[in-house]
């Protein structure tokens, strides 16, 4: 297998998530939850203030519970022939099983009301009362629960003196008492604290379900998001390396490369870093050059600003490099570098003028400018011209880096024809620019076609401090400042 097969196997993977869903995983959600915190962290915090309101700004209410137990009356078997214990029990605990809902009936709670002299309704006194049998108990536990710990203690008791009665006195047939007693063995007592709000039991439940919903949100965030955030976005589509990320910054605007302007600075080295990691690409086959074929997804994304400051980095080294403005669509690389762009690639592909006469040498005598030239009519029959083949041919045979910086890739497929005759294409990448639904077209578009994306260069990168023992490292120009400005650099 040749170099170049092997960088094509290495590079052109689009990940699976294009073709087959793998679901996520725990890196993949904490990675979201980082990217998104800020929602998250928002969201966390209106769900535990919610709860904190309600929890400390509810009135708090009081619970009291008043326990009876049920008994069998001699009298009362006797006169209904109830002739053992078994048959009492079993009576027993027929009848107690409806006695909890009896307790909130109108005949156990008007007489409530007019002993206490409530200021309340049947329907509102039997909403505050809960009336419970325990599984296989004879009890009847009566819980009241109201504002005024004196009012609750006073309601469970009269509840369940009130019941006592009805069952005694008003439920059995022919005017004769129940069989069954009710008696009151524990008495309600005044509650000291409150039963609600549980204050630590709502804090914590604030606290599981602000997290849960910060993270839930963070996803709906992310699914939500349709422009790439992170250099791992673009990774998520296309499975290719990050050659470099490059911070926003006015100098970037300045007429010239940062390798000629600022030499010193620091994001003059995350270009020599890109040239670093393109002198490892392959070379074209059956030349000693390497072609680096630069694109983007959208307009405006700076591909020409990273095109010019990479020539400028490999003509540094010493390579021989060759800049080709393919561009012919919205020409730039002239402008950027205030070069005459009157005459250019156009004129050579349309046999207006020859190579020699619309190159021009810029900065260092290896490093050479063709500019695009006026803008034409049929922009693609002339970059897919034998015209443009030998022009290619010529100069791998000529220099050591043909840099070809072309159309957008939504604009026109240009860069996927040079990429087909090199080894890829370098894609530049602007952090809130790209797409992502036309990244996943472009990546489909390119494995069609056989052309591996060699790396990404992650423009408009937010700046990272990069810390080593503690320390921290600091970027200065060459006046002796730091360099903080924040302004988007676009080709």
């Amino acid at each position: 297998m040749t170099a170049a097969e092997n960088n094509v196997t290495a590079t052109n993977q689009v990940v699976e998530s294009t073709e087959t869903e793998d679901g996520i995983t725990l890196m993949d959600l904490f990675r979201i939850v980082r990217k998104h915190i800020l929602w998250g962290i928002i969201a966390f915090v209106a769900v535990f203030a919610a709860v904190c309101a309600y929890t400390f700004l509810v009135p708090p209410k009081y619970s009291a519970t008043a326990q009876v137990f049920a008994t069998y009356s001699d009298s009362s078997a006797q006169d209904n022939n109830i002739s053992n214990f078994s048959t009492a029990s079993t009576y027993i605990s027929n009848q107690i099983q409806s006695y909890p809902t009896l307790a909130t009936t109108e005949a156990v709670l008007k007489p409530v009301i007019d002993d206490l002299g409530l200021d309340t309704t049947v329907a509102n006194l039997a909403g505050q009362i809960t009336a419970t049998n325990p599984t296989n108990t004879a009890f009847v536990n009566i819980t009241a629960e109201t504002g005024d710990a004196k009012q609750a203690s006073d309601i469970a008791n009269s509840v369940a003196e009130s019941l006592s009665n009805v069952v005694e006195k008003s439920l059995h047939t022919s005017g004769k008492e129940s069989p069954v007693k009710l008696s009151v063995v524990q008495r309600a007592a005044e509650p000291v604290t409150p039963s609600s709000p549980k204050v630590a039991l709502y804090l914590a439940v604030g606290l599981v379900a602000g997290l849960i919903l910060g993270v839930f949100v963070t996803l709906i965030r992310d699914l939500m998001a349709t422009r790439v955030e992170e250099s791992r976005d673009l990774q998520d589509i296309i499975n290719a390396p990050i050659m470099g990320r490059i911070p926003t910054d006015e100098s970037l605007q300045e007429g010239k490369p940062l390798i000629v302007s600022n030499p010193s600075g620091r994001i003059t080295e995350e270009f020599r870093r890109i040239r670093t990691n393109l002198s490892f690409t392959s070379k074209v086959e059956g030349s000693d050059a390497r072609m680096i074929v630069i694109s983007s997804v959208e307009p405006s994304e700076g591909k020409t600003t990273v095109s010019v400051n990479v020539a400028a980095a490999l003509a540094e080294n010493g390579a021989k490099v060759l800049l080709i403005d393919a561009d012919l669509r919205h020409p730039s690389v002239a402008d950027h570098i205030g070069l005459e762009g009157g005459a250019g690639l156009t004129h050579v592909l349309s046999d207006q003028a020859a190579v020699k006469d619309a190159v021009q040498r810029y900065w260092k005598p290896n490093l050479h400018i063709l500019p695009a030239g006026p803008k034409p009519l049929n922009a693609s029959m002339l970059l897919n011209s034998k015209t443009m083949s030998k022009l290619l041919d010529t100069a791998l045979h000529t220099y050591d880096y043909v840099i070809v910086d072309t159309a957008p890739m939504v604009v026109a497929n240009d860069a996927a024809v040079f990429g087909a005759k090199s080894n890829g294409i370098v894609l530049v990448s602007g952090r809130d620019v790209t797409m992502k639904r036309d990244l996943k077209e472009i990546a489909v578009q390119l494995d069609n076609l056989n052309v591996p994306v060699m790396g990404f260069v992650f423009n408009f990168a937010k700046e990272r401090k990069v810390s080593a023992n503690g320390n921290y490292y600091y970027y200065y120009d060459e006046g002796g400042k730091k360099s903080r400005k924040k302004s988007k650099h676009k080709s």
